[in-house]
């Protein structure tokens, strides 16, 4: 077994109407006025109001920054860190889903430490702690309030950098699970499928630990039994609760093992056509998994189990697990091909360059070539 370390530095609160206690935890925290960084849609929706109705009853100080966009770009950090340092602001509230999250990370980067998010590119670039986060998802799906990770657009290169470090992990975490309760049908199956991608990956990485590991198989679980009931009715509270803590579960899984290709392969299908990242993750599920399953030591059958709900039986193989994640996908409604979502082939040779760089590709399970990831797009087209 190989040498693991973990921590869980931040404070998580979960339950239906957590949310109310946010100025019980920034009074905690010494912490007076927030930034609140969200999106046009929850704007639009009155989810961003609801947060700071909550703020300004408790007499607590706030301005928002609304215009987070899906596969948010390095322009959008650079204008919500200006807002954030013109509003005299102690603290960031990121509400939403991973592009809000990925956005409110950077901003506290740059507000604390300077320059542009490109400096922070990679790993442990991160000097220290940025500006106080408080996290709360409104989709089940990206796990962002848990993990280290930030991923910004640079749409001069068309290409989604990552930045790394732990002290992006958010001091606090609110998982109230009647804020995805109004979650679109569409986005809650991408959403949802992201998840379980992070589980799976973070379960079949060679960065695994007994930890990780705990945390992908409850994620697994928690998730595998409640993502059909979630996407058929959001309003359905015991699924709404189990995948929100069940997203929370493998994003604290991928934080400490990281993921693999289907991760390092969905970017760049971000960064040059756009392609939501959960509904990239989907479509090149099944073609890794199948690439994937010479490697496999057993994991595949649990994996199946949890997601089927099924027991695996004497005649189970790798192929019956991919065949079960694109059933899975196919009923969810989600694109099953890479060309419907408007990808074609001549960019397949700049994108597997760019998926290359990626290190999650370093902790696949199988080892993994410049050419490899070329077929691979191709399979999946």
């Amino acid at each position: 077994m190989n040498s693991f370390s973990f921590k869980i530095p931040q404070e998580i609160i979960c339950g239906v109407d957590s949310i109310k206690k946010l100025p019980e935890l920034l009074a905690k925290q010494g912490l007076k006025k927030a930034l609140v960084i969200s999106g046009p849609h929850l704007n639009k929706m009155g989810v961003v109001a609801k947060i700071t109705a909550i703020l300004g009853q408790a007499g607590l100080a706030f301005d928002s920054f609304t215009e987070t966009e899906a596969n948010p770009s390095v322009e959008t950090v650079d204008k919500a860190t200006e807002v954030f340092l013109d509003s005299k602001a102690d603290c960031i509230i990121a509400l939403g889903g991973g592009s809000p999250m990925d956005v409110a990370k950077a901003v506290g980067v740059l507000a604390r430490f300077g320059g542009t998010i490109g400096d922070y590119e990679g790993a442990d670039k991160v000097p220290g702690a940025i500006v106080p986060l408080i996290a709360i998802p409104t989709t089940a799906g990206t796990g962002s309030e848990v993990t280290a990770f930030a991923v910004i657009t640079d749409r001069a290169r068309n290409y989604k950098l990552t930045v790394f470090s732990y002290e992006l992990i958010p001091t606090t975490a609110i998982l109230d699970p009647t804020l995805v309760m109004t979650t679109p049908e569409k986005t809650a199956a991408a959403c949802g499928i992201d998840a379980l991608v992070h589980a799976i990956e973070a379960y079949l990485s060679k960065a695994a630990s007994p930890f990780s590991d705990a945390m992908a198989e409850k994620g697994l679980t928690m998730l595998g039994s409640s993502i059909r009931p979630f996407v058929a009715d959001r309003t359905n509270p015991q699924a709404a609760e189990q995948m929100l803590y069940g997203s929370m579960f493998a994003g604290i899984a991928f934080a400490w093992a990281r993921l693999g290709n289907v991760h390092a392969m969905a970017h760049p299908l971000g960064g040059y056509f756009d392609v939501a990242h959960g509904v990239a993750n989907a479509i090149l599920l099944p073609t890794v998994l199948d690439y994937n399953a010479l490697a496999d030591t057993g994991r595949y059958q649990i994996i199946y189990e949890a997601i089927s709900g099924q027991s695996a039986g004497p005649d189970f193989e790798p192929a019956t697990l991919v065949a079960a994640v694109s059933k899975l996908s196919a009923e969810l409604g989600i694109p099953q091909t890479l060309t419907e979502v408007g990808v074609t082939e001549d960019m397949i040779p700049a994108m597997a360059l760019d998926a290359m760089k990626s290190g999650n590709i370093l902790v696949n399970p199988r080892s993994t070539t410049l050419t490899q990831i070329e077929d691979l797009y191709r399979q999946a087209l």
